[in-house]
Formats: C-alpha cells, sequence, structure tokens
C-alpha cells in the first residue's frame, strides 16, 4: 500500500457463528465465496477471524480458532484470483489481513499467507511486532485497555484523544524496538472498544489529530455501537446509513482505511467523495 491515495477499503469476513452483526458462517468453503465477493464489491483488503470480539461470549480455544480460518487462508489466493477489481485503483491481488489476539494463531496464519496482523490485544508486549518483522507482515496496532473477550465499559478518560496520542506514541516505540519497521504499522483508535459513547464520537470528529504519526489510520465504523446509540438502532444490520455518515466524515479527516460489512455502500461513499474532491 502507497500514500497518499484514496481511502481503502477493509471487507469484514467473519468465519464465526456469533458475530455481533450476525454476518458469519462455521463454512470456509462459504467463506471463500464471500471473500471473491467482497473483492469484487471493491475491498482493497479482507480482513478474516475465527473468533468474535463480542465480550458477552466466551472466548474459544487457540486449536478451534486455527482450525475455523487454516482452509480458508490456505485456499486464499487462489480463491480472490477469480475475482475482477471493481476499478483500477483497487489493489489487486487483494492483501489479506488476520484477525486475532493470539499469538500462536497469528504466527501460523502468518506463516501460511497473511499480509496484516490485526491485532486487537492493544500490543501488551513485542511479541506480535516481533511476529511482523519476521514474516513481513504489516502490524495493525488497536487501542484499548484490558485483555480481549473481556468488557471494559467502565473505562473513561479525562480527554480520549490525548490518551490515543500516549498509547500510540508508545506502542509504535515498542514495535520499531523490537525490529518492525515504522512503514509497517498501521493505527487503529479501537472504536467501541473500552470508550464511552462521547469518547466515540470525539475519536471521530478528531481522528486527522493522528496524523501526527504520518501512518495509516484505519477507521473500524460498521455498525459500531456508538452508531445504534446515536440512531436508536438496537439492530447492527440496519445501521449502514449510519456507517456511511462515519466514512464520509472519516474520509474528509484523513482516515485512510475503513472496516466494513458492506463493501459496496463503503465504495460508493469513497468514490462520490474522490469525485467531489
Amino acid at each position: 500500500m502507497e500514500f497518499p491515495r484514496r481511502p481503502l477499503i477493509m471487507g469484514i469476513l467473519n468465519i464465526n457463528d456469533d458475530s455481533f452483526s450476525g454476518d458469519g458462517r462455521l463454512d470456509a468453503g462459504w467463506a471463500l465465496g464471500r471473500a471473491r465477493e467482497l473483492v469484487e464489491a471493491g475491498a482493497d483488503v479482507v480482513d478474516v477471524g475465527g473468533e468474535s470480539a463480542r465480550t458477552n461470549r466466551g472466548p474459544v480455544s487457540e486449536a478451534e480458532e486455527w482450525h475455523r480460518i487454516r482452509p480458508f487462508i490456505e485456499r486464499f489466493s487462489h480463491a480472490v484470483a477469480e475475482a475482477s477489481p471493481r476499478d483500477a485503483e483497487q489493489i489487486f491481488p487483494p492483501l489479506l489481513s488476520i484477525n486475532t489476539w493470539r499469538t500462536n494463531v497469528a504466527r501460523q496464519a502468518l506463516e501460511v499467507g497473511g499480509d496484516i496482523l490485526n491485532d486487537m490485544s492493544a500490543l501488551p508486549d513485542d511479541a506480535h511486532a516481533r511476529l511482523c518483522a519476521e514474516t513481513g507482515a504489516a502490524l495493525l496496532i488497536m487501542h484499548s485497555r484490558g485483555v480481549p473477550k473481556v468488557p471494559h465499559t467502565h473505562v473513561t478518560y479525562e480527554n480520549i484523544v490525548s490518551e490515543l496520542i500516549a498509547f500510540f506514541e508508545e506502542k509504535i516505540r515498542l514495535a520499531t524496538a523490537a525490529g518492525l519497521d515504522a512503514e509497517r504499522i498501521l493505527l487503529d483508535p479501537g472504536i467501541d472498544f473500552a470508550k464511552q459513547r462521547d469518547d466515540n464520537l470525539r475519536v471521530y470528529r478528531e481522528v486527522e489529530t493522528l496524523g501526527v504519526f504520518r501512518r495509516p489510520i484505519l477507521l473500524p465504523v460498521s455498525r459500531k455501537g456508538v452508531i445504534g446509540q446515536v440512531l436508536s438502532l438496537p439492530e447492527p444490520a440496519t445501521r449502514d446509513a449510519g456507517t456511511v455518515a462515519c466514512i464520509v466524515a472519516g474520509s474528509l479527516r484523513g482516515a485512510a482505511l475503513f472496516r466494513v460489512h458492506n463493501v459496496d455502500a463503503a465504495w460508493h461513499a469513497l468514490r462520490a467523495m474522490e469525485v467531489v474532491r
């Protein structure tokens, strides 16, 4: 990925049966077909995960998580080669992002074929940075507090933007000291993770502040709880219009990637934004 360029779209692919948005299946064959659909809808990156991040569901074992995603990763390149990119600016062949917080799962996945490690653990140590340095993968560092799969709804901040600046300063130092080239680091402010409604809204409003790091910023905007709170929409699948609004706002404020369920809607929104620009 080379920037500056138009924002990229990361399509969400859940190989699990308890995704908060109800869009996952425990079926690698279905997942491969869905990956082709995401790419043809405009996805530059496919983000695959074998475990929901929901905190009201217990964690699966490492063995089970790897069992779910391994067949997909092994066949991903061949499956998406049959797809047709939507336009000339799309990254093709698409990149594969591995969404996990477990080092053993990440290692096996990156050795088989992942391009990006989407680390939802908030990088508590340098293990994932060292792994990416060894394998040549990029590392997506997400902001959160505490361990994954545990509710952190009680966490509050005096100033969420200052918290994000301090957090990413620390984690970038940690990652580069472990041997990872800064050019292979992406940042995710972690919408809805250990944040309150107003924290999330402020992140959307002031995401351009993170430009100080000169690293691509991913906004995981899709169907988030804060959108449901603002629009009184309890069902995640009804939040796509609100998601598009957040994509437009994030695009105007310098976000470089958007992680979404509805790739088609995201592609149309970003394409329209580029024409207006």
